[in-house]
């Protein structure tokens, strides 16, 4: 059994976060270096998000970069494209958080995992869809601005940009606030709840299904390898 990465924050108190310098670079260095990804991407044809810390502001020397073509494309479409401007690929593997969940194509451009393009191999629902705007969510030209949006994070804080930084908020028992505020249903927002909560008291970060690509294998060829090891996902394919 793992234990999670980030600590639950049960009641965390109101808090402004001023941020020193070196924050504003970090945020600055880490934001231009998925600019210029999502340039890659957009030249391509593709209409990328960028979601998570970078989309609210309050990143770290662990914060990763996390682009999201939030649409069904042709997998080998986006590899080729990363082929073509020089982008190899440190790991590709398949996810499935949930056995309802969508399938989704991941492929890191880093070691670690610091720098990641994503996009689902079945539809998304609505509520997964809201799950990317509860974390933050903004696009290429909001990124152009230097948009921040306010998100929550996986200790379950909702983080509110502000100019010096940012403010700092509870989740918990104000739901329905976190809801407006970020434009999301009040469903997703207990549900996000529920799941960060579970992870923190039980140790759990898995997935329920993780399939790492072989070199040579396309993500084609793993879904029919899926499929066929998976009776329930011909319900996903066929929704």
């Amino acid at each position: 059994m793992s234990t999670p990465r980030h600590k639950v924050s049960k009641v965390p108190e109101h808090k402004e976060i001023h941020y020193p310098e070196n924050n504003w670079r970090l945020l600055n260095v880490l934001r231009n270096d998925a600019l210029k990804l999502m340039e890659i991407l957009i030249k391509c044809g593709f209409y990328p998000i960028l979601h998570g810390s970078l989309a609210r502001g309050d990143v770290n020397a662990n914060s990763d970069i996390d682009i999201v073509i939030p649409y069904n494309i042709r997998p080998y479409e986006v590899e080729t494209c990363l082929e073509n401007n020089n982008l190899i690929p440190i790991n590709r593997y398949i996810i499935q958080a949930t056995p309802s969940s969508a399938l989704k194509a991941y492929i890191e451009l880093e070691h670690k995992g610091l720098k990641n393009i994503s996009f689902p191999l079945t539809p998304l629902s609505q509520r997964e869809h809201e799950f990317y705007r509860f974390g933050g969510l903004i696009n290429y030209h909001e990124l152009m601005k230097g948009v921040r949006v306010p998100g929550v994070n996986k200790q379950l804080i909702l983080i509110v940009p502000k100019p010096y930084g940012h403010d700092e908020y509870p989740v918990i028992g104000y739901e329905g606030y976190v809801a407006k505020l970020i434009g999301i249903s009040l469903e997703t927002v207990k549900e996000r709840i529920e799941v960060l909560s579970r992870r923190d008291e039980y140790g759990r970060t898995g997935v329920y299904l993780k399939y790492v690509l072989m070199i040579n294998e396309s993500f084609d060829e793993a879904l029919v390898k899926l499929i066929k090891g998976k009776k329930h996902m011909h319900k996903l394919f066929n929704s």
